[in-house]
């Protein structure tokens, strides 16, 4: 295992700090002098075109920023995941998320093993299943299709399909409807199965191991209420559960267990950590509501930014400028906090999905070799789609005294071109897209805000003071292949971060200890005198509570 270097201590560290002490963000006298500041800071990588002049790049920034990643080994380190190096330490696994998306054909052999031919021929799997599905040849057990998707599972195995699922509407079969169960809440599983025929539904159990205790539960509970309600229907049961029940899991034998036939388990690698998934098996949902053909260029935009991050050149390499971005963002102006705006509704659950792959990958407190980090690690990434988010949180983005960089994502063409008398929706919606960093960066002046004839005792509260770092990304629309561009794009920032800061993100030890808490307090919750009294005195009077109130 390598020792990571401590980012601290390299000369560009050392460089940036001097850079931080003497920036002064202007950006308006930054844009009136440097005429070519957007041309130098525009870049391409795949359909995305990304602008950072809105961000506190400067060239002296910009190269120190370069040279801090290489004085950390950004790029070794890149090339030794995308190699299948064990670079996943703690638990000694490989990490390729990347091989889920190289063409057929590309050969990755791993400790003597062809991961591209088993990533494809799982691929051809999933597209020979999806394909039964979406033309009816597969029915349920009372000869109807299938046409109500359900997948259950939870962290990476719900969050990415469910967000893959929305943010492709367009793409979606007519008639073929998905929805997702996660939560172990029981009103998320009672919820979603109220309304939906049983004869017509199929579940999805999506679980690596079949033993998550979230996942399985909500699987039991939902082959309970399939056999019932196809019994209360007068429909046969027997055989019932193989025609309506799938898998998204290597152990086989739990899943024969389950009744699911094993013939349709769907597996995928302990190379694939959850987060990094919905490219894989774990997208089998997405690849029938949307088809292979479409799944194909799904995974063929993550390919596409693969091959960027890999071989674009440092400086007009975008994955990596956005990454470096962050890390100077966080760790030398004390941002805490990062906001992805996406103005496009589809991709309401954008942010949400990379909640998961940021903080859960880079939330770390040692670096990879045991020893404590050296400085600040991870940001809180949040946000929502625009122009709801203007009317919530903007103020403080714009107005407040927390410094918060913010991504907005747009596309040029929408799918409902709607026209309203002479004004064109998406172009109002577009301008509320490009006025927001246009605000954030100029702001307005008090000698502005006079000029307006605002009184005097408004004046202050009416200036707002700009110099807000934005980031803008556009395509010319959300497709399967942009979608996965944006996606892999996030992934290979949230990778760069993690070098720098000397940590391995690809586990997640972080998750545990709640949930074995949650199985050692089972007893207590449900009655146990003598469990309980072994509970701290606040978990034991919120437990006497339950207790006490439970109908």
């Amino acid at each position: 295992m390598s020792v990571p270097v401590d980012a601290t201590q390299t000369p560009a560290w050392q460089r940036l700090t001097e850079l931080r002490d003497q920036l002064n963000v202007d950006f308006r006298s930054w844009f009136a002098t440097d005429l070519n500041r957007t041309a130098d800071l525009t870049f391409s990588a795949g359909d995305l075109y990304v602008d950072l002049s809105k961000s506190y790049l400067t060239n002296e920034i910009k190269q120190a920023l370069i040279d801090l990643a290489q004085q950390v080994g950004v790029a070794e380190r890149r090339e030794a995941m995308f190699r299948g190096e064990r670079v996943n330490v703690s638990e000694n696994r490989a990490v390729l998320h990347t091989a889920l998306r190289a063409p057929e054909g590309e050969e990755l052999t791993v400790s003597g093993q062809d991961v591209s031919a088993d990533v494809h021929e799982t691929l051809h799997r999933i597209y020979e299943f999806a394909d039964k599905v979406r033309s009816g040849q597969w029915r349920g057990v009372t000869g109807k299709p299938l046409t109500t998707i359900i997948n259950i599972g939870i962290g990476g195995s719900d969050l990415g399909p469910v967000m893959a699922y929305e943010a492709l509407q367009p793409y979606v079969q007519p008639g073929i409807t998905c929805r997702f169960i996660s939560n172990i809440d029981p009103t998320d599983l009672g919820e979603t199965l109220k309304d939906v025929d049983p004869e017509t539904t199929l579940f999805i159990v999506a679980s690596k191991t079949f033993t998550t205790l979230e996942t399985l539960t909500n699987a039991r509970q939902a082959r309970t209420w399939l056999l019932e309600k196809l019994a209360a229907q007068g429909a046969p049961t027997e055989g019932a559960v193989a025609k309506h029940f799938i898998a998204v899991s290597t152990n086989l034998a739990e899943v024969a267990a389950f009744g699911i036939d094993p013939e349709n388990a769907f597996g995928f690698w302990d190379w694939v950590g959850g987060r990094y998934s919905v490219d894989s098996a774990v997208g089998t949902s997405l690849a029938i509501a949307i088809g292979p053909q479409s799944f194909q260029n799904f995974l063929a935009g993550f390919h596409m930014m693969d091959v960027h991050f890999r071989t674009a050149p440092a400086e007009r390499n975008v994955p990596l400028l956005l990454g470096m971005l962050n890390v100077f963002y966080s760790n030398f102006l004390g941002a805490a906090t990062h906001a992805v705006l996406p103005y496009s509704q589809y991709l309401h659950r954008f942010p949400a999905y990379l909640q998961q792959l940021t903080m859960e990958s880079n939330g770390k407190r040692v670096r990879w070799d045991g020893s404590p980090v050296t400085s600040t690690t991870g940001e809180v990434f949040w946000g929502e789609p625009g122009t709801n988010g203007q009317h919530a949180f903007y103020q403080l983005i714009h107005q407040g005294t927390q410094l918060v960089p913010a991504d907005f994502i747009a596309f040029a063409n929408p799918v409902y071109p709607l026209v309203d008398g002479n004004a064109d929706q998406h172009e109002l919606f577009l301008g509320n897209f490009f006025a927001q960093t246009k605000a954030l960066a100029f702001g307005k002046t008090e000698a502005e805000v006079r000029a307006e004839g605002v009184a005097e005792e408004l004046v202050s509260a009416r200036v707002f003071p700009g110099n807000k770092p934005t980031t803008s990304i556009m395509a010319p629309s959300l497709t399967p292949s942009v979608l996965g561009q944006l996606i892999a794009l996030y992934e290979h920032i949230t990778f760069v971060q993690g070098v720098v800061w000397g940590i391995n993100s690809f586990d997640q030890w972080g998750v545990e200890l709640g949930k074995a808490m949650a199985n050692a307090l089972t007893a207590a919750v449900a009655g146990d005198a003598a469990a309980l009294a072994q509970e701290d005195q606040s978990t034991r009077g919120l437990i006497e509570y339950y207790r006490k109130h439970r109908r």
